[in-house]
């Protein structure tokens, strides 16, 4: 059975990800492995992958410090990442 894509908006650019796929996984497959800058100006990206750790938070759909690792992607969705105070 194949796998619906649905397109996704990630810093102004459109993305394919799988149906079912968190946003953590449809970055990573986009090669945005940055989702976050640190208060001390370092890149962060999923640690966990299970929602414990908060290193994945981004902006998604106009809502800051959302754990892309435990939302799952829809058609549509505006994702923000990396330097975006997130």
């Amino acid at each position: 059975m194949t796998q619906r894509a649905v397109e996704i908006i990630v810093n102004g650019r459109a993305v394919l990800a799988d149906e079912g796929t968190t946003v953590a996984g449809a970055l990573l497959n986009a090669r945005v492995s940055e989702f976050r800058t640190s208060t001390g100006g370092g890149a962060r990206g999923p640690l966990c992958g299970m929602g414990i750790c908060y290193e994945c938070r981004v902006t998604i759909n106009d809502i800051a410090q959302q754990r892309a690792c435990m939302t799952v992607v829809a058609p549509g969705m505006r994702v923000s990442a990396a330097g975006s105070d997130t």
